[in-house]
């Protein structure tokens, strides 16, 4: 999934950015982890039958696939996010994690 690298990739950058590049790398970070939730959710939603629980979206292949390369401090942001995808809710930007 082009999605998850760009958005791992970006993790990095912001993990090893400096002082005065932080903000900067921090918010690109984040356009790139709602980037790959949005092509999660578009995934998902074109599963035929659709995971009703957040607990059968994560125990799919993909997912688990995907869980298992996100970084630890990421999993509680993309738990929070499937739920969200499970329950057809979109988060508004202003909502969005900082």
């Amino acid at each position: 999934m082009r999605e998850l690298k760009e958005m791992l990739s970006r993790w990095n950058m912001m993990s090893a950015a400096d002082q005065d590049d932080a903000e900067s790398a921090a918010d690109t970070f984040e356009s790139s982890f709602y980037a790959f939730m949005d092509a999660v959710r578009e995934w998902t939603d074109g599963l035929d039958p659709r995971p009703a629980a957040v607990e059968d979206l994560l125990e799919l292949p993909l997912i688990t696939e995907i869980v298992e390369q996100l970084p630890a401090p990421l999993l509680l942001n993309f738990e929070t996010e499937a739920e969200l995808i499970i329950e057809r809710q979109f988060r508004i930007d202003e909502d969005k994690y900082d």
